[in-house]
C-alpha cells in the first residue's frame, strides 16, 4: 500500500509542480502572485476539450492548440493588465492578478456552463504495476509530460539566451536593464512562459478529474503552497515542494482519511516557516511579498 500511495502522490505532486514552477516564474521577475494561474489552465483544459468534440483534433493536436491559446492569454494578461500597472506596489499586482482570476471564472461559466464535463481519456485505464505499486497509466504519462517539461525548462535556463536574460532579471532588473537586457521584453516571456505551463497543467489533469470552471481552484493553492515551500524564487525548490507535498498528502489520505489531504500541505508549509521563514530554498531579498 505504502508504494502504490507515494507513487500516486509523486504523480499528482508531478502536476502540482507545473504551477507552483509557474508562479515561482511569474513572482521572480515581476514580484507578483499570479491568482489568475490556475485559470489559464481551466481555459487551456476548456480549448483542447472544443478541439477534441467540435473540431475532432486528436489529442496532441488539441494539446499544441491550449498551448498556443494559453501563451496568447499569458501575453495579453501583460500586455493588457500587468504592464500599465507595473510600478504599482505589491497590494495592486496582487489584487490585479485576483481581478483576472474572478474575470477568467466568468467567462469560462458563459462559454460553457458550470457543469462538469468529462475529458475523453487519452490513455489505457488498464492499471499497472510500477515498483509494486498500482497505478493508472495516466499518472505514468503525467510524470513522463512533468519530467520532460522539466527537462525542456532546464536547457531553456540554462543554455538559452532568453533563460540566462530572465535570471539576470531575477538577480537585478536594474542593472540587467542597464546592460542592455530588454526586461519589458522579459516580462513578456515569462507570462508566455506561464501560458505554457498553465497549458500543460489543465490538459494532464483534466481526464483525471473533469473539466469545469472551479476544476484547478485547489491545484493552484496547492502549487502556490509548494511554491512558497521552495522559497518562491527557486524553481527546483518549488518542484521538490511538489513532490512532498503530492506524496506527504497522499500517504496522509491513505492512512488517516481524505480529510486530511488538504490539512497536510497546509501543515506543512506552516511548520516549514515556522523554522526557515524564507522557504527550503529561499534566500533573503529586498522586496517580500
Amino acid at each position: 500500500m505504502f508504494g502504490q500511495l507515494f507513487i500516486s502522490g509523486l504523480a499528482t505532486g508531478s502536476l502540482y509542480a507545473l504551477t507552483a514552477v509557474a508562479v515561482v516564474v511569474v513572482f521572480r521577475n515581476t514580484r507578483t502572485i499570479n491568482l489568475a494561474q490556475g485559470d489559464f489552465s481551466m481555459i487551456g483544459a476548456f480549448v483542447a476539450l472544443v478541439l477534441i468534440k467540435s473540431f475532432a483534433f486528436n489529442y496532441y493536436f488539441a494539446l499544441a492548440g491550449s498551448v498556443v491559446f494559453c501563451i496568447g492569454l499569458g501575453i495579453l494578461a501583460e500586455r493588457v493588465v500587468m504592464r500599465q500597472i507595473a510600478d504599482s506596489d505589491w497590494l495592486t499586482l496582487f489584487t490585479a492578478t485576483l481581478g483576472m482570476y474572478y474575470i477568467l471564472h466568468g467567462v469560462a461559466g458563459h462559454f460553457w456552463g458550470r457543469d462538469t464535463k468529462a475529458f475523453p481519456l487519452t490513455f489505457d485505464p488498464t492499471p499497472i504495476n510500477v515498483f509494486g505499486g498500482i497505478i493508472s497509466q495516466g499518472h505514468v504519462v503525467n510524470m513522463a509530460w512533468a519530467a520532460a517539461i522539466g527537462l525542456v525548462l532546464f536547457i531553456f535556463f540554462k543554455y538559452t539566451k532568453q533563460g540566462i536574460a530572465m535570471r539576470a532579471v531575477t538577480d537585478d532588473p536594474e542593472t540587467a536593464a542597464l546592460m542592455g537586457i530588454p526586461v519589458r521584453f522579459i516580462v513578456l516571456l515569462t507570462w508566455g512562459m506561464a501560458g505554457f505551463l498553465a497549458a500543460f497543467a489543465g490538459v494532464l489533469i483534466a481526464p483525471i478529474i473533469y473539466v469545469s470552471p472551479e476544476m484547478m481552484d485547489e491545484v493552484l493553492i496547492k502549487g502556490y503552497v509548494a511554491a512558497v515551500f521552495g522559497g518562491l524564487y527557486s524553481i527546483p525548490g518549488a518542484i521538490i515542494g511538489a513532490l512532498l507535498i503530492g506524496i506527504c498528502e497522499n500517504l496522509a489520505g491513505g492512512y488517516l482519511g481524505s480529510h486530511f489531504k488538504t490539512v497536510t500541505a497546509f501543515a506543512m508549509i506552516v511548520l516549514l516557516l515556522a523554522f526557515r521563514p524564507h522557504g527550503l530554498f529561499g534566500i533573503q531579498k529586498r522586496r517580500e511579498v
